[in-house]
């Protein structure tokens, strides 16, 4: 069974809500569009910062260890993946719908992730907190998207 697309979320600012979106535009070495890390300027321009993906899966996971409300929108990442193992795209590039992306390193959770959420969930996302990616080419991700490996 191939990855899919489950959730799509953004938030404006840093500490804002993430926003559920059904679609959103990938911009090549921004991110996502209304995003708080798309800018051209400073850190955020940086490929670590683009894109954050995280498999539904390991969210289902923490929810259920901690005992708390660790909904998708919550784990602060963009897109929630399911039936796709993030950590192997670390170094490959992969498409999301008709975008390809570029996976740069493990997301790992950490104080700022608690203290937005209230919810430490650290521990039970350890090697499961996502991935950091680069956007390679532009286009439309929507929810129900394939997540797939480039050959």
């Amino acid at each position: 069974m191939p990855g899919r697309i489950e959730g799509i979320f953004v938030a404006t600012e840093c500490m804002d809500p993430l926003e559920s979106m059904s679609e959103v535009q990938a911009l090549p070495g921004r991110g996502l569009s209304g995003d708080r890390y798309c800018s051209e300027f400073g850190v955020r321009s940086d490929p670590d910062r683009q894109i954050t993906l995280i498999e539904a899966e390991a969210i289902e996971s923490a929810a259920r260890d901690t005992g708390s409300d660790f909904s998708a929108g919550r784990s602060r990442r963009n897109l929630v993946t399911r039936h796709i193992r993030l950590l192997d795209l670390i170094g490959c590039r992969f498409t999301v719908g008709p975008v390809t992306l570029r996976g740069i390193r493990d997301c790992t959770p950490c104080g700022h992730l608690a203290k937005l959420t209230g919810c430490d969930a650290t521990g039970a996302l350890y090697r499961r907190g996502g991935l950091r990616a680069e956007v390679l080419t532009e286009g439309m991700i929507r929810v129900g998207d394939t997540v797939a490996r480039c050959r």
